[in-house]
């Protein structure tokens, strides 16, 4: 009996230090399948994030099984698929996209990546009213997954004031009127004094964009903290979090938790979630080195 092959990969800008190709082809291995899983970096091919269609196109021709989808993409990527996922539709984005029968399916497992992350990193935390700094792609898949988790009311606050009332008229469309709100960064230091936790979804903290995305003193023990960026694991919001006591979460659980829900739609197979957070711990590590 021949041994089941996947070819997949990852569309996106900037995106070879990526550890999604190690992450997927460790689990393959784990199950016994032959996965090869490409980078197809826009920077690198010298095309624009538009030409999003033309890679999908040939991906599909040449017998791809999936794609996952990254930044700048992730909204590019939709008038190119055949169907969308309830979930992806509802967040307007796709981060996931499987090749079946001849279409092309978009799904989003960026909301479902950070919901289970919490359920395991924070269990039991509060939810009343949580803050959110950043309120881009990856905001918009945290807040979504938060108003899921059932937060009662959540707090944007961006650098770009449209963006975030964009976002917030979206989750209360979806989730109810009065569920999510917005503020500026100056007003940070007041919606944070009432709130049960903050969640930043912005890339500071990243090896590239060091540093706090918000002034140290604003933080407090008795809030959680919970962080999107996995490069490196301990940012130093999370650091200086710790340090006074409060419980956290770092970023290495939603991109593993997503990694392992698409691997899960590319073979159908059920993924080693525990097995794979060790795999990114192993590979941050080594990146580290």
């Amino acid at each position: 009996m021949s041994t089941p092959s996947y070819l997949t990969g990852l569309i996106g800008s900037g995106i070879g230090p990526s550890l999604s190709p190690a992450l997927h082809e460790r689990e393959a291995d784990r199950h016994g399948l032959r996965l090869l899983y490409r980078t197809l970096d826009l920077d690198t091919l010298g095309v624009a994030a538009e030409s999003v269609g033309d890679l999908i196109a040939a991906a599909r021709t040449l017998g791809f099984d999936g794609l996952n989808i990254t930044h700048p993409c992730k909204q590019l990527v939709i008038p190119h698929l055949d169907e969308l996922s309830s979930g992806a539709a509802e967040l307007g984005a796709v981060n996931t996209v499987v090749f079946r029968g001849g279409r092309a399916i978009g799904h989003n497992t960026d909301v479902t990546g950070f919901t289970q992350s919490f359920a395991r990193g924070l269990p039991g935390a509060a939810t009343r009213q949580v803050v959110q700094i950043g309120a881009g792609g990856a905001g918009s898949a945290v807040a979504h997954a938060m108003l899921s988790l059932g937060t009662d009311l959540l707090v944007l606050v961006d650098t770009d004031p449209a963006r975030s009332g964009a976002l917030a008229e979206a989750l209360d469309a979806r989730f109810g009127a009065g569920r999510a709100t917005t503020a500026t960064p100056d007003e940070l230091a007041a919606v944070l004094s009432g709130a049960d936790g903050l969640v930043h979804a912005t890339p500071t903290g990243m090896a590239a964009h060091p540093g706090l995305p918000l002034p140290a003193g604003l933080l407090r023990a008795d809030l959680w903290v919970a962080e999107v960026v996995y490069r490196p694991l301990e940012t130093e919001l999370l650091r200086t979090a710790r340090e006074l006591g409060c419980r956290t979460l770092d970023g290495g659980g939603m991109a593993v938790f997503q990694a392992a829900d698409a691997f899960r739609l590319f073979t159908g197979l059920a993924p080693h979630a525990e097995e794979m957070l060790a795999d990114l711990a192993d590979l941050v590590g080594a990146a580290a080195v």
